[in-house]
C-alpha cells in the first residue's frame, strides 16, 4: 500500500507574516508537521507544496520533498484542494508506475497533533476501508449558536426553549483540521477532500487547537510544553 503525505506551506500570510516558518518552540512552525509525517512508519512519502523558496528551503532541511506551488493557485482565493490536486499530479508525473493508495494531508498550522494520531487515522481508514477521514474531537455540550441574515441570534445545536440536561446531547463532533485522509480517486471526484464513506479519527480536544492568530502562538506552546511534546 502507497500512503504519501502532503503538507501546503504558501508563504503569504496576513495575520502572521511569514506564518509556516515562525520560530515554535525551537523549531520552524512548518517542520513540526513534516517530523510527524515523516516519524510514522505507515507514510512512504512527505511533500511540501509552497511557492516560497525560503520555506522549500525550510522542508527540505527536515527531509520533505518540494513541489513548486503555481501563482496562479497560490492566491488567497484559491482552495486547498486545487493545491492538492495539482501536487497529485506532480507526484504521479514522477512517479508513474506507483498507484497512491491514500492521501494524508496535515495542516501546517496544528502543532499539537503527534505521530501516533497520523498512525491511528491510517489504521482506521484501512481497517474500515474508508474512502476518506477526518481528525476531530467531541465536542461534548457545547451550545452552538449563529447569526442568520438579519443579524438574529439563532440555537443551531439545541433549542434553548427546551434546553435538555448536558448528559441527553447527541454525540457531536469538531472537525479539527489538523488531519485528513483521503484515497486519491475522491479527490478526483469530487473535487473535495471528504466523500464517499467518511470517517472521523478522534483525538483529544487539546489538540484541536491551531495557529492562526499571533495569541494563538503562545497559547499552543504553553499547551506544547504541558503536554511534554517539545520532549518526545
Amino acid at each position: 500500500m502507497k500512503i504519501v503525505s502532503i503538507i501546503i506551506a504558501r508563504g503569504g500570510s496576513k495575520r502572521i507574516p511569514r506564518k509556516n516558518i515562525i520560530n515554535f518552540c525551537g523549531k520552524p512552525l512548518l517542520a513540526w508537521s513534516i517530523e510527524h509525517a515523516k516519524n510514522s512508519k505507515l507514510i512512504d512519502d512527505v511533500y511540501v507544496v509552497t511557492d516560497d523558496k525560503e520555506i522549500a528551503e525550510v522542508a527540505g532541511k527536515f527531509g520533505a520533498e518540494t513541489i513548486d506551488e503555481p501563482a496562479e493557485i497560490a492566491t488567497d482565493f484559491s482552495t486547498g484542494e486545487m493545491a492538492l490536486s495539482y501536487a497529485l499530479d506532480e507526484i504521479n508525473k514522477k512517479n508513474s508506475k506507483e498507484k497512491i493508495d491514500y492521501v494524508v494531508y496535515l495542516q501546517a498550522t496544528s502543532p499539537l497533533r503527534e505521530t501516533k494520531d497520523i498512525d491511528s487515522a491510517i489504521n482506521k481508514i484501512i481497517s474500515e476501508k474508508g474512502d476518506s477521514l477526518f481528525g476531530g474531537a467531541e465536542l461534548g455540550d457545547f451550545c452552538i449558536w449563529k447569526e442568520n441574515a438579519k443579524h438574529k441570534l439563532e440555537s443551531v445545536n439545541y433549542n434553548y426553549k427546551n434546553r435538555r440536561r448536558s448528559q441527553d446531547f447527541d454525540k457531536q463532533f469538531v472537525e479539527n483540521g489538523s488531519i485528513y485522509i483521503f484515497k486519491p480517486e475522491i479527490l478526483l471526484k469530487f473535487n473535495n477532500r471528504l466523500g464517499g464513506k467518511i470517517l472521523i479519527s478522534l483525538m483529544e480536544f487539546w489538540k484541536s487547537f491551531e495557529i492562526d492568530e499571533a495569541d494563538d502562538i503562545v497559547f499552543c506552546e504553553e499547551i506544547f510544553k504541558i503536554k511534554g511534546l517539545d520532549k518526545k
